[in-house]
């Protein structure tokens, strides 16, 4: 049985969860509009994700006991300015939702609700993976510069990329 502190935090998760989705799905809407396919390929893959992560803790919830509430969300920006600061924004995203995790891992230490500690290491373990993609990509996007070239290569090549690869690869 979940606690009403533990509850209500992880139903804050499942907020930021679906935010989530709802972010990458903007990001993903105005990279195609810019015609650049491979990368709202890739967002449309990550809105996606986001959303399967906010229905495992709904789950969760409802299986531990508790209510899984679906809450209104705050709509997403709309655009982006360019690929290279929407990159940026999204390892932004990816540092706040590894913090949100983190203060909810916190929460079940408190409540000496070690279930759902155990559950939580899941997100843990993939928020790490995230933020290595994140970062990845946008090593590569520093290394294409202005080049015209490089992006045409990097929209095609960024649908090959993926959180494992990044978390794995290791940096020279």
């Amino acid at each position: 049985m979940l606690s009403e502190k533990l509850e209500k935090a992880l139903n804050e998760q499942v907020r930021i969860e679906a935010e989530s989705s709802q972010v990458y799905l903007s990001m993903a809407s105005w990279a195609e509009g810019k015609g650049l396919e491979g990368i709202a390929q890739f967002m449309y893959n990550q809105s996606d994700e986001e959303r399967l992560h906010m229905l495992k803790l709904v789950k969760y919830i409802n299986e531990r006991g508790g209510h899984a509430f679906v809450s209104a969300l705050n709509a997403p920006k709309t655009d982006f300015g360019s690929f290279q600061k929407m990159f940026h924004e999204l390892l932004e995203h990816e540092i706040f939702v590894s913090n949100s995790i983190n203060e909810l891992v916190h929460v079940t230490l408190q409540e000496k609700d070690y279930a759902t500690h155990n559950f939580l290491q899941w997100y843990v373990a993939e928020q790490i993976e995230e933020e290595a993609l994140a970062r990845n990509i946008l090593d590569k996007i520093n290394l294409i510069g202005n080049d015209k070239g490089g992006l045409y290569l990097f929209d095609r090549d960024i649908q090959q990329i993926t959180a494992n690869s990044a978390a794995i690869t290791p940096k020279a």
